[in-house]
């Protein structure tokens, strides 16, 4: 099987499975004479979407054993770090949420105390405590009925994350009865965060790493490329155009991309934690960050926010750029997005800035 040289630097966002696995068979494996270096790709499920990695390294086999060590430390933090199984610390931490201080696994205090430090930067927008709020939505849209007040009022009750303490120790303190923890809006990006400090650690130059095509670390650039080429969508499916990443974490985030119906009103998964009510407005956020955790945690803030609030929150956090788009293919940038990323934008005539 051969592959257009197109496809070897375009990691389009959406495709199926069935071409995924053509890619994977395709690129793995490679040799890249001008520069000495091998290029290979190992695709797997983890954090229940497909993680795929390429690495460009000298030797084929000292490759395959940091591929072999970079998916462990995935498939380490997935169960640190998930909420569907309960034996995991996630869950036993909120089975003793409300009794004091919790000796925990060491990964889970670290992510706790990071998405904490994220809690108080983007305003309280994200929040992985949101997940009793996740619960009632689920819920209200499962039996056709929204909350009542007082179950909203009651959940918001156990709802921030300046009710979690991580101590010194180690050991981590859910304040209120009731909380839970939800890492689903930044445990991938913190596992690709940690998979690129072994990649550092080895001295790897250039290296593409996708969990889900959701969230993406890109460290420096295929040969001959200015960096590595990603396909974004906008909301419906439609393509909006390819951003080029090196160096750089990228995090794509939708706000209805799962959603439900309550009085033929449509709700989205991601919800607003200040008020406990899902968002609505169809939007796509993709940004970029130093590091794949904190684009996830500021890709949820602008779903939230919007592109004016959302302008003000990116000036906080250097590095950081965000283009914004709409389901009527209306789109806003942040001032640095364009130049960290050369945005070709695939234009039509009803495409307008916001």
């Amino acid at each position: 099987m051969t592959c257009a040289p197109a496809i070897e630097r375009t990691v389009a966002v959406g495709l199926t499975r069935v071409v995924l696995v053509a890619l994977m068979l395709c690129l793995d494996a490679v040799a890249s004479p001008a520069i000495a270096e091998v290029r290979l790709r190992r695709g797997g499920y983890v954090m229940g979407t497909l993680l795929e990695v390429t690495v460009y390294v000298p030797d084929r086999e000292q490759g395959s054993r940091l591929l072999d060590d970079l998916f462990a430390v995935a498939h380490r933090l997935d169960a640190a770090l998930t909420t569907f199984d309960t034996n995991s610390p996630v869950w036993r931490l909120a089975e003793r949420a409300g009794q004091g201080p919790q000796r925990t696994d060491p990964d889970l205090a670290d992510a706790l105390a990071l998405s904490v430090d994220y809690w108080r930067s983007t305003r309280g927008t994200f929040d992985v405590t949101v997940k009793p709020l996740s619960d009632l939505w689920h819920a209200a849209g499962r039996d056709e009925k929204p909350p009542s007040p007082g179950a909203l009022a009651r959940t918001l009750s156990i709802i921030g994350s300046d009710k979690v303490l991580v101590h010194s120790d180690g050991s981590v303190e859910l304040k209120r009865s009731g909380m839970a923890l939800d890492f689903g809006g930044i445990g991938k990006g913190y596992a690709l965060d940690k998979m690129v400090e072994v990649l550092r650690a080895h001295k790897v130059r250039r290296a593409f790493l996708s969990f889900g095509q959701s969230s993406i670390w890109a460290i420096g650039a295929p040969p001959d490329s200015a960096g590595w080429r990603v396909l974004v969508r906008r909301p419906g499916g439609e393509f909006a155009g390819t951003a080029t990443v090196h160096d750089r974490a990228l995090s794509i985030s939708a706000a209805l991309s799962q959603t439900f119906e309550i009085n033929g009103r449509r709700y989205g998964h991601v919800i607003d934690p200040r008020i406990g009510k899902p968002v609505t407005r169809d939007l796509e956020a993709c940004v970029i960050a130093r590091s794949a955790a904190e684009a996830e945690a500021l890709s949820k803030a602008l779903l939230i926010l919007g592109a004016h609030e959302g302008a003000a929150l990116l000036g906080g956090f250097p590095g950081s750029a965000a283009v914004i788009f709409d389901a009527d293919r209306r789109k806003w940038m942040s001032p640095g997005w364009q130049s960290a990323t050369n945005f070709v934008e695939l234009r039509s005539a009803s495409a307008q800035d916001f």
